[in-house]
């Protein structure tokens, strides 16, 4: 199972006042474990970016005048998360915006019923409790000291270590900030773990004469038993 925690930075709030996307950031889980690969990109959003918005981001103006605009970025940026599942906090809002950006480029929408929401499912594991990504760090013991103002990978690689635990706990040795490969060096661990391990020959479980037919009489009762169905098929096969 492949998904892509995303998340994004913007000029404002909606892109139909003009807001556009400024950062992209995606981290790749492979069956919930991450890979090491990610994908980011600052984007030119072909205007200024708002004083108050700096304050939230720190990206300036002056800091996107070289980068590309999304049109260049947009074969690439859809590429790396085709075929993934998004997880994204709060995600009505990116998904507007990014939809917003691709569909001028000709491709589908993203639906966003599609999308694991970890906002709305740490709103409903902790009803009444702050679900921003700082609370849910602080919940879960995430070191964030390096989130002074927001940032599209970082947060997203925050977000990721959240959705883990918000699954159910992370596995040990699987934080993102300490093992970033830890999918792509399993096998070398795998190997010598089997290697390592010891040899225990398989045990027979064998039933008595009386229990077998205990067994047989207890079955005689059961009505159409899903083995006879089976057989069934099998003989009109």
């Amino acid at each position: 199972m492949r998904e892509i925690v995303l998340d994004t930075e913007t000029t404002g709030m909606d892109p139909l006042d003009g807001d556009r996307i400024i950062e992209i950031g995606c981290i790749e889980l492979l069956n919930q474990i991450p890979t090491g690969r990610t994908y980011h990109q600052y984007i030119n959003p072909e205007r200024d970016v708002p004083e108050d918005a700096v304050a939230v981001h720190g990206i300036t103006t002056e800091f996107l005048q070289d980068k590309p605009v999304f049109g260049e970025i947009v074969g690439e940026f859809m590429d790396f998360i085709k075929d993934g599942k998004l997880v994204i906090h709060n995600a009505a809002f990116d998904i507007k915006f990014i939809n917003f950006e691709i569909e001028l480029f000709g491709f589908k929408p993203i639906p966003l019923n599609t999308v694991e929401d970890t906002l709305m499912r740490a709103r409903r594991m902790f009803p009444g409790s702050p679900a921003n990504l700082d609370a849910l760090c602080r919940r879960f013991q995430i070191d964030n000291t390096s989130r002074t103002l927001h940032g599209a990978l970082l947060d997203a690689e925050l977000l990721a270590e959240v959705y883990l635990e918000l699954l159910g706990g992370r596995q040990h040795g699987l934080s993102l900030a300490n093992n970033k490969n830890a999918a792509a060096d399993k096998g070398d661990d795998n190997v010598e773990l089997i290697k390592t391990r010891p040899y225990r020959a398989p045990r027979l479980f064998e039933i008595s004469a009386e229990d077998a037919e205990k067994h047989a009489a207890f079955c005689t009762g059961l009505k159409e038993p899903l083995w006879d169905k089976v057989k069934k098929t099998a003989d009109k096969a």
